[in-house]
């Protein structure tokens, strides 16, 4: 048998030692729903994370027509044997079902019903109370860090058992150390259940325009969670870099013009002076 259905099992025991007289969840056509057994108000269930939990509900027609009731649970996760049942003239119908506890739950209490609903409209509820066992491990992580411009952007991963409310601080320094921000830690306006994840971002209004820059980012929570994630930033005016380079660009494009134009130009032969022979030979 498995652990989860023994504890079931055993606290629906406990339940009803202790609430004998407790009613059932009547509908006005006459019909009522409510825990299997009898005795109990309400379903409890206790089980870690993954655990299948079993129990029935029965539906009791004390009314002298048939009625047909269609089941479904809200709140946790409930799975029935049949969603749909036709309960005879003073007849009672049981129905098995599973509760299952999610992968991820944190530890702590849930709260969820089975909702019985005739063909009129009448219904009748029955509250589930889930108690999620194991223990409560907090863990973060800081993913996805990069800067865009003049924001700064990061997700934040809750990778433990219990929600987290999450702090966060920034600090980012620039060439040879220089402090350019240096934010303290402060509470985000976010609840991280466990097994999530987040999109966030800083904005950094004031950032450098020319600067190789290191920002890390800490995010820290109750229980002891604790991320740190750093990246690094090169800030380049590109505008001023383009208008420079063209320049240099044009100025040396002037120079080769004039340098080709000067190998272009003729050169003078040396000039020879007319020399006249006179005289006879002998």
């Amino acid at each position: 048998m498995r652990p989860g259905r023994i504890a079931l099992r055993a606290l629906g025991l406990a339940g009803t030692v202790l609430l004998l007289v407790a009613p059932r969840a009547v509908a006005v056509g006459g019909w009522s729903v409510g825990p299997g057994g009898g005795g109990r108000p309400s379903f409890y269930a206790e089980g870690v994370p993954g655990a299948v939990l079993q129990d029935t509900v029965s539906v009791t027609n004390a009314g002298r027509h048939p009625v047909t009731v269609r089941l479904t649970g809200t709140g946790v996760p409930v799975t029935l044997a049949e969603r749909s049942v036709r309960v005879p003239a003073r007849t009672r119908a049981d129905v098995p079902f599973t509760v299952t506890v999610p992968a991820h739950a944190a530890p702590g209490d849930r709260s969820g019903a089975l909702v019985a609903k005739d063909a009129d409209g009448r219904t009748a509820t029955v509250r589930i109370r889930l108690r999620v066992g194991g223990p409560a491990l907090t863990a973060l992580t800081v993913e996805h860090l990069a800067v865009h411009g003049d924001r700064i952007t990061y997700e934040l991963v809750n990778r433990g058992t219990t929600a987290l409310v999450p702090k966060l601080a920034v600090h980012a320094d620039g060439i040879f150390g220089r402090v350019l921000m240096d934010r303290a830690p402060r509470t985000l306006p976010v609840r991280l259940a466990p097994g999530t994840r987040t999109e966030l971002s800083e904005p950094w209004p004031g950032r450098p325009a020319l600067d190789a820059v290191r920002v890390r980012l800490t995010a820290t929570a109750a229980g002891g969670a604790h991320a740190t994630a750093s990246t690094r930033a090169h800030f380049v005016p590109w505008g001023a870099v383009a208008g420079t380079t063209a320049a240099l660009t044009a100025a040396a494009a002037v120079t080769v013009v004039r340098l080709r134009g000067r190998r272009a130009e003729p050169v003078a032969e040396p000039h020879s002076p007319d020399v006249e022979l006179t005289g006879a030979a002998r």
